[in-house]
């Protein structure tokens, strides 16, 4: 395979100006799919200054008719390309093809740029307020959305297709030009969006840049440089406390996408075998979904059972080869992410949680970095394994007394980005939903995911959202303006 190995400053495809490049690494196999070219500070000067001259000598910030048939070039240009896009991803992510069919590309091509460039047209972009009438003088007054100006925008490695896209259509569309920095450990999926953006799109120079790197602090120089009005990030609660800490200087902008300690709140009145018969879903991926509800809580009266039932879920998680369609589960993302996960689960150990089944690496698969799917029961939900985010194959059950127990256990975390409730009743299951201090909840299954949708967290989980409205708004500023009324 052989991947997109340019950067994209001011609307040139090119090498780092230092020559350098960076291994692209396939998780499942541990061989070298190809190099990327190295950007370093010099790299991410050009593209911070191409953003900036774009931004501010370019019609882009005020031409609405040229952004939309960007984004619907882009939008066919990567359509075409579908298949060695689902081809890529399964490489250099590791993904199981079976999940590219899902969130990986399939839903994020279905409306990541389509609702952006519909919302052009749609979105309120000025507002008349009502007559003034002070010191005498009456005035006319409105509000008007303006863009923010050049963004920064940092993305993670677990979907990389699916959250550049959620990022890139938004701050596009919004009229904002763009900084894009992704993972050193996915970058070809990015740096082809960049490839397509040169030869497929009549988005102006400079309006979008990719600056791919392995050092991981040019996304600290992104954050510092004061030509960048807003940082749109997506990864860990620790970096995103870092990208706080480091804007607060210049009171930058931020949208933090973080971390999750989910919960699933199964009640008693509740069909068991069918729901936890899908327990296992928290190995989609390997587990390596920020939204996934990897504190599984069951009533104390069912528990028992409860555990049984998901043992068995576990039992038949199919996993390994990810270009495999029976495969759910691929590989971690590397061996530093493999290690980490497998610490949680020495450190789950160590405190007194009940290894059911997994908790180690698979003696089946010696090539690549995987991790066997894992059970813990007799959780506290003070251990480590129920406080932090292990990002990997792993649930945690936790027993609970009754519906208020379950709440307050669920809302017992730093974090608050999803959850879900399932019970007989709708309308518990609804009551014991709206207690839970969380982004997202899915009620009785039901999925949220969408363009449409804002997704975010609270608390450590976050600031801001992505995709919806409130995410279109959050890469726009407000001006108010007022003038004389005619007499």
């Amino acid at each position: 395979m052989s991947g997109e190995s340019r950067l994209l400053i001011g609307g040139k495809l090119t090498d780092a100006a230092s020559g350098r490049t960076f291994d692209n690494i396939n998780p499942a196999t541990e061989e070298i799919l190809g190099s990327t070219a190295d950007a370093d500070l010099v790299d991410l000067d050009a593209a911070i200054a191409s953003a900036r001259v774009a931004f501010d000598t370019t019609t882009w910030s005020t031409d609405r008719a040229l952004r939309k048939r960007c984004l619907l070039q882009l939008q066919e240009a990567l359509e075409r390309e579908r298949e060695e896009i689902r081809a890529e991803l399964v490489a250099e992510v590791g993904c199981p093809v079976a999940t590219t069919y899902m969130a990986q590309l399939e839903l994020p091509l279905e409306d990541a740029l389509l609702w952006p460039a519909r919302a052009i047209d749609e979105f309120p972009w000025e507002r008349e307020l009502s007559t003034g009438n002070q010191f005498g003088m009456r005035s006319w007054r409105k509000a008007v959305k303006e863009p923010v100006g050049v963004v920064g925008a940092i993305t993670p490695w677990n979907y990389p297709l699916e959250i550049t896209l959620g990022k890139l259509g938004q701050i596009l569309a919004t009229g904002n030009t763009l900084v894009l920095k992704p993972a050193p450990d996915t970058p070809w999926t990015t740096t082809r969006i960049g490839r397509l953006v040169a030869e497929h799109t009549d988005i102006p120079p400079g309006v979008v840049n990719v600056v791919a790197s392995a050092d991981h602090a040019l996304g600290e120089a992104l954050v510092d440089d004061p030509r960048v009005d807003l940082i749109s990030f997506t990864g860990s609660t620790a970096t995103g406390r870092r990208i706080m800490e480091r804007g607060s200087a210049g009171l930058k902008r931020l949208f933090l996408e973080l971390g999750g300690k989910s919960a699933d709140i199964v009640l008693d009145d509740a069909d068991l075998p069918a729901k936890l018969a899908f327990a296992s879903f928290v190995c989609m991926h390997a587990g390596q979904g920020c939204a996934m509800t990897t504190r599984l809580l069951v009533p104390r009266s069912r528990y028992d059972e409860a555990v049984e039932l998901v043992a068995a879920s576990f039992a038949n998680v199919p996993y390994g080869d990810p270009t495999d369609p029976a495969n759910i589960q691929g590989p971690q993302i590397s061996a530093r992410q493999r290690d980490r996960v497998l610490g949680y689960v020495e450190a789950g150990l160590r405190e007194g949680a009940r290894l059911v089944t997994g908790g180690g690496r698979p003696s089946h698969l010696p090539k690549g970095f995987y991790v066997e799917p894992t059970l813990f029961a007799d959780v506290d939900n003070t251990m480590t394994i129920a406080r932090e985010e292990i990002f990997g194959p792993v649930l945690v059950m936790i027993p609970f007394e009754d519906d208020d127990d379950a709440v307050r256990i669920a809302n017992d975390s730093p974090y608050g980005l999803s959850g879900a409730v399932t019970s007989g009743s709708a309308e518990r299951a609804l009551a014991v939903a709206g207690r839970l201090k969380a982004g997202t909840v899915s009620v009785n299954g039901g999925i949220y995911y969408g363009a449409d949708v804002p997704f975010g967290g609270r608390k450590a989980s976050g600031i801001g959202r992505q995709n919806g409205v409130e995410g279109f708004e959050q890469y726009l500023e407000t001006k108010s303006i007022a003038g004389l009324a005619a007499s």
